[in-house]
């Protein structure tokens, strides 16, 4: 997530302002299921040294004139109605691919074969706002089809940075390898879904609970045609709900163990990729 994340001795939580973002599960058989997971530096204020997705803010930048002629696929207004959102729905689709070349050197959802991404990413790094005006320069389409909004979460009070995130999924680009930037994220793996769960549990993964919850779900699946599928049905959002949130702090969807009876008000989010018969 990019912006000023400077430490900050006093903030009041209850003036924190909540910034819209997107963030991105790249999808890979290798040759099981494999998402890309990217470690946070330890010097953050938020997710400092946490193993997270590619993403962050929707920058008003992001709200660009001509978001229809930087997208096939989807209009900004059918991309609105996915997000439940009056306009501007394709600005968090933008944001996704915006941040996953930023953070991990990935161009999503184009047809990038005579693009320098490296010269690409160097420009956007320096300029974020420039991102939509480079993609028309280059004539430079984005198939917002290929990445698919599951789920939503929104920062409690008291961290000092908070956001309405939207969870994307999307396949990774064929013939690219993921390079941190170095600054904001200091590594990056693949890994399978449960093998991320299980290096969490012995406490040798840092993730937000947001995180452990929707790389719960990626373990469901056997591979990324099976969760591409479960993602373009948009089934109804459920509500999460959080077990023992003074201990282990389990997130759980509706027909998990415990749902029933666990708290509502912990954790706001919602999920939509959810599968009954998994």
């Amino acid at each position: 997530m990019n912006g000023s994340d400077q430490q900050h001795p006093d903030f009041d939580p209850l003036v924190v302002p909540i910034s819209p973002a997107a963030t991105v599960m790249l999808l890979d058989d290798r040759p099981d299921l494999h998402v890309l997971m990217l470690r946070r530096t330890s010097n953050m204020v938020f997710a400092a040294d946490n193993w997270v997705f590619p993403g962050g803010r929707v920058d008003p930048e992001d709200h660009a004139e001509h978001l229809d002629r930087l997208f096939s696929g989807l209009t900004d207004a059918e991309a609105s109605d996915i997000l439940e959102v009056d306009r501007g729905g394709l600005a968090w689709w933008l944001a996704a691919c915006r941040e996953t070349l930023e953070e991990a050197g990935l161009l999503l959802a184009a047809d990038h074969s005579d693009i320098d991404r490296a010269a690409l990413r160097r420009e956007v790094e320096q300029d974020e706002s420039v991102f939509a005006n480079l993609l028309l320069e280059h004539q430079l389409v984005l198939d917002a089809t290929a990445v698919e909004e599951v789920a939503r979460f929104i920062t409690p009070v008291g961290s000092p940075r908070r956001f309405d995130a939207r969870f994307f999924v999307a396949r990774a680009p064929a013939n690219q390898e993921p390079v941190h930037d170095d600054g904001e994220i200091v590594d990056w793996t693949w890994v399978r879904p449960q093998d991320a769960l299980d290096r969490w549990a012995a406490g040798a993964m840092t993730m937000m609970s947001p995180t452990v919850r929707m790389v719960a779900c990626l373990a469901r699946y056997s591979d990324a045609d099976d969760v591409m599928t479960a993602a373009r049905r948009r089934q109804t959002y459920q509500r999460v709900r959080v077990i023992d949130p003074d201990g282990a702090y389990q997130v759980v969807l509706p027909g998990e163990p415990g749902y029933e009876t666990a708290l509502l008000e912990i954790e706001t989010g919602f999920v939509r990729l959810w599968d009954a018969s998994h």
